[in-house]
């Protein structure tokens, strides 16, 4: 199970969060996430797949040339992953770091929180 989630939690970020091609990315969220997914972030609370694919664009639209790069190994406790990453200009130091926490049932992402790190002051 553990490489199973593993691999949801690298789709996740890259395959959902990271895709800017729309069918693209609707087909991954449909083979990632439960139908009734739940999404938490700073932001909001978010319930559903169409839910789910109009963040990921709103987030894309608000980073054009940014890119989702995940930062070490997934962790794994039966069906709890997290993955840490960084976002931010290609080539460039991210502007943004943080962690995504999910809960996999069914072979799928059911919960699914992103964690922000605090920036460091410059």
């Amino acid at each position: 199970m553990d490489n199973h989630n593993v691999v949801l939690a690298h789709k996740n970020l890259l395959e959902v969060f990271g895709q800017r091609d729309p069918d693209a990315r609707a087909a991954a969220i449909r083979e990632v996430y439960a139908e009734d997914v739940t999404f938490a972030d700073p932001e909001e609370v978010i319930v559903g797949w169409d839910a789910l694919d109009r963040k990921v664009q709103r987030l894309l639209d608000e980073a054009p040339g940014f890119a989702f790069t995940p930062v070490g190994e997934v962790r794994t406790v039966q069906n709890l992953t997290l993955l840490s990453w960084q976002l931010g200009p290609a080539g460039q130091p991210p502007v943004v770091s943080g962690t995504d926490i999910s809960i996999v049932e069914d072979g799928r992402i059911k919960h699914l929180y992103t964690m922000l790190d605090t920036p460091v002051p410059a």
